[in-house]
């Protein structure tokens, strides 16, 4: 009867799981005036919203029936989210001293931040596809990029997104917080949130996740974009005409400043995360989570001249509306 009661009590002790009501946000530490960069990150997260606003707008009542385009709207529609999941909060809590989060608000936070990350990622990576498909592959372009075949990649890509963030986020919901609630970052970011738990929970399942999540979404989709304009390349030295060769270049020209925008900072601070401080390293994401969505559809803008175009167009369509028709005088 005693070694049943003492089985029963270990099982009981093992199971138990200490959720804490609320973790801390630590942020940034020791930089004096850290709150004009916060009104900083104000400011780029309106003029994200105002261009990306754009962006969809014109993808949508424009240019949304081409394929190349559903990659695009996708693009925008998921910078806002992405942005709006982030930064607000992150004003709300170092602006106005809100930095204590419940539990449940911290994993709904690290949740919907990445996943639009991760999509972003993925979007980048469909339009690598629809280039080289465009490139290499002219005469059967339409046959590989319809819109059917566009919508299946970019749900696949949600789908992908969503099943590979539920992972680690369950894992998160098995640990044990008995120790710092503290979480040094300017949200509620994986790494260091699992590793709060390491003196009472093992953490090994969610160590090996923070490693295999940035390969499948970050080094991988870096490797691929690469062997795509290499494939591109070598395209392009079979194009006689310096015409076609100068358009096709122009093409790529505005995915290949997303790319480097995008994946550059990432993988540094990813790869190098052991040896970069900690603000440093939160100066460096925060900056990609809220630049990036700004300078996004900025550069499609001035750099595709099918959205400048369709955006005079609009313009020059909303314009005659507004004054109506010139009536005759005679």
């Amino acid at each position: 009867m005693t070694s049943l009661t003492s089985n029963f009590n270990l099982t009981e002790n093992i199971t138990t799981i200490i959720r804490p009501p609320y973790f801390y946000i630590s942020g940034f530490t020791g930089i004096p005036h850290i709150k004009y960069y916060y009104v900083f990150l104000s400011l780029v997260y309106i003029i994200s919203l105002w261009y990306n606003s754009i962006h969809i707008v014109l993808s949508i009542f424009i240019l949304l029936f081409r394929p190349k385009y559903i990659a695009v709207f996708n693009l925008a529609f998921t910078d806002v989210c992405e942005t709006t999941a982030l930064v607000p909060k992150l004003l709300d809590m170092f602006l106005f001293g809100r930095q204590f989060i419940s539990y449940g608000q911290c994993l709904t936070n690290l949740f919907f931040v990445f996943v639009f990350l991760f999509m972003q990622s993925f979007n980048l990576i469909v339009l690598a596809y629809d280039r080289l498909v465009a490139i290499c592959l002219p005469l059967r372009y339409h046959t590989l990029v319809s819109n059917r075949s566009m919508f299946q990649l970019i749900g696949a890509a949600w789908v992908f997104a969503v099943f590979i963030l539920l992972i680690p986020v369950g894992f998160i919901t098995r640990l044990s917080f008995c120790g710092s609630v503290v979480i040094n970052s300017y949200f509620c970011d994986h790494g260091p949130l699992y590793r709060l738990a390491a003196p009472c929970s093992d953490i090994l399942p969610n160590l090996v996740m923070s490693y295999l999540d940035p390969c499948l979404v970050f080094y991988i989709p870096t490797v691929l974009i690469i062997a795509s304009y290499i494939c591109i390349i070598h395209a392009l030295f079979t194009i006689t005409l310096p015409q076609d060769r100068h358009r096709a270049i122009k093409t790529c020209t505005s995915h290949l400043i997303l790319v480097t925008i995008f994946y550059l900072p990432i993988n540094i601070t990813y790869l190098l995360f052991s040896y970069i401080p900690t603000n440093v390293r939160i100066i460096n994401l925060s900056l990609t989570s809220v630049l990036t969505p700004m300078l996004n559809p900025i550069i499609y803008v001035l750099k595709t001249e099918e959205f400048k175009e369709s955006a005079k167009k609009l313009i020059r369509s909303v314009a005659q509306r507004a004054v109506g028709p010139v009536k005759s005088t005679s």
